[in-house]
C-alpha cells in the first residue's frame, strides 16, 4: 500500500485531552435543556461546538488546539458534523472523577463515520494479588452478607483500624474497632448460627486493616444481595491478606425464567463472584 493510500485513510482529527472534567465543564455551559443537538466544526485551530434554540438563541465553546496535548488535523477545510450534545457531555463524564486526571482520546471519523471516544488510562495495576494460604487448614468462615456490612459500618470511626480475630475453642469471629474506646462484635459459630453459615479455623489468629479500605469490601453491595440474605466469604491467608468474597444475581427478574430451576436455585451463570483483596497493616 502506497504512503498516499494510508494517509487517505487517516482521520480528520486525533486528539487527546489530559483534563476531561475542564471539557465536560466547559461543555455543560451550554447545556440549557436536556434534550439538545450540537453542530461540531473542526479546523487546524481547534474545535468549535455551537448550539442553537428555535433560531433565538446560539452558543459557542471554542476549545483551541493548544487546550490538547496532541492534536493531529488532516482535514481539508472545515468538516461539520451534529452530535447530540447531552449524550456527548455524560459520555465524556464516564471519563471523569473528581480530583483525578484520566487521559482520553478523540477521533473523528471512526469507521461508521462516528465519533469516536477513547480511554487511555494504562492498563496496568500497581501490584498483583497472589493469594496463598495461610496454612494447610483453610482460615475461613462465611456470614451473612447483611450482618457482615452492618457490623463493619457498626465499627466506623474516621482513619481507624478494624482487628479480625478467630478463635478455634470456642469457635468465634471477632471484629474489634479501634478508636476512643474500643468497640468489639463477636459472631460465635454454634450460637449465632442463623448469621454464621460456615467457620474453619485450626488456630487463633489476628490482623488489623484499615477501616476505609475494609468498609469499601461491602459498602457499595447491592440491595438484592441483603435482601436475599446471602452468604459472604472470608478468607485469611499468609501474611494476613484478608479475602471477601460475595455472589450477586445478574439474572433477570422475572417470576418464571429458563435459568431458575423449580427450587429457585439460579444456574451458576447467572451468578456474578466478585472478589476484594485486603492487605493487611504491619506494625512498625
Amino acid at each position: 500500500m502506497s504512503s498516499s493510500a494510508v494517509e487517505a485513510e487517516a482521520p480528520d482529527l486525533v486528539c487527546r485531552l489530559d483534563n476531561v472534567q475542564g471539557m465536560v465543564d466547559a461543555l455543560s455551559a451550554v447545556r440549557w435543556k436536556r434534550h439538545q443537538d450540537a453542530v461540531v466544526e473542526l479546523s487546524e485551530h481547534g474545535v468549535v461546538l455551537i448550539v442553537e434554540d428555535t433560531g433565538c438563541l446560539q452558543a459557542k465553546v471554542y476549545l483551541q488546539r493548544e487546550l490538547f496535548v496532541l492534536y493531529e488535523y488532516h482535514a481539508e477545510g472545515r468538516p461539520r458534523f451534529g452530535v447530540s450534545l447531552g449524550l456527548f457531555v455524560d459520555c465524556l463524564n464516564s471519563f471523569s472523577a473528581p480530583g483525578r486526571s484520566s487521559m482520553i482520546e478523540i477521533q473523528y471519523p471512526g469507521p461508521d463515520m462516528q465519533l469516536l471516544i477513547k480511554t487511555r488510562i494504562p492498563d496496568t495495576i500497581s501490584w498483583d494479588y497472589n493469594f496463598e494460604p495461610a496454612g494447610s487448614t483453610p482460615l475461613t468462615f462465611t456470614v451473612k452478607s447483611a450482618a457482615l456490612k452492618e457490623a463493619i459500618d457498626d465499627l466506623e470511626w474516621p482513619g481507624s483500624s478494624i482487628q479480625i480475630n478467630l478463635q478455634p475453642d470456642p469457635p468465634c469471629i471477632t471484629f474489634k474497632g479501634e478508636g476512643h474506646g474500643d468497640l468489639q462484635i463477636d459472631f460465635t459459630y454454634y450460637v449465632n448460627t442463623d448469621l454464621v453459615i460456615a467457620f474453619h479455623c485450626d488456630c487463633q489468629v489476628s490482623y488489623r486493616y484499615k477501616y476505609k479500605f475494609l468498609r469499601a469490601t461491602t459498602s457499595n453491595l447491592p440491595s438484592s444481595v441483603i435482601k436475599d440474605n446471602r452468604g459472604s466469604k472470608l478468607t485469611i491467608g499468609r501474611g494476613g491478606m484478608l479475602k471477601v468474597q460475595h455472589l450477586v444475581s445478574v439474572a433477570r427478574s422475572a417470576t418464571s425464567h429458563p435459568h431458575i430451576g423449580s427450587a429457585g436455585h439460579q444456574q451458576p451463570s447467572r451468578i456474578a463472584y466478585i472478589e476484594f483483596f485486603v492487605k493487611s497493616e504491619v506494625d512498625e
